[in-house]
């Protein structure tokens, strides 16, 4: 993996994590509120490895990025650091140096329950 190609975010680098392969990490404190990076990439129609889904209230549909930046390392968390306003991702507390910094996917168990009883019919 080209290191260099995920490595121009002034708050964020990509490093091994502990949560699943690889993740986003702060540089230096993040302040609450404050701007981390924007989701980059074509848009998608169909679910992949590194397609974020976000909600169009103006369409009331939901629309697929594709991400090819450093955005697309972000690990899931039931107690997130962070949080999507649009594209943009913002810190929904301070952050750490080398912290991990994680979003909420929005499953939920009752999501992961109706997945596996559709695999098992």
């Amino acid at each position: 993996m080209n290191e260099e190609r995920y490595d121009n975010n002034p708050v964020a680098y990509v490093a091994d994590s502990e949560i699943h392969g690889r993740g986003l990490f702060a540089r230096r404190r993040i302040q609450p509120e404050e701007y981390i990076g924007t989701y980059e990439g074509p848009d998608a129609e169909d679910d992949g490895m590194h397609v974020l889904w976000l909600w169009n209230e103006d369409t009331e549909e939901w629309e697929g990025i594709d991400g090819v930046n450093e955005m697309r390392f972000l690990n899931h968390s039931a107690e997130p650091n962070a949080d999507w306003w649009g594209d943009e991702l913002y810190a929904l507390r301070a952050i750490e140096p080398d912290e991990e910094i994680t979003f909420d996917y929005g499953w939920d168990d009752e999501d992961e329950e109706e997945e596996e009883g559709e695999e098992e019919a």
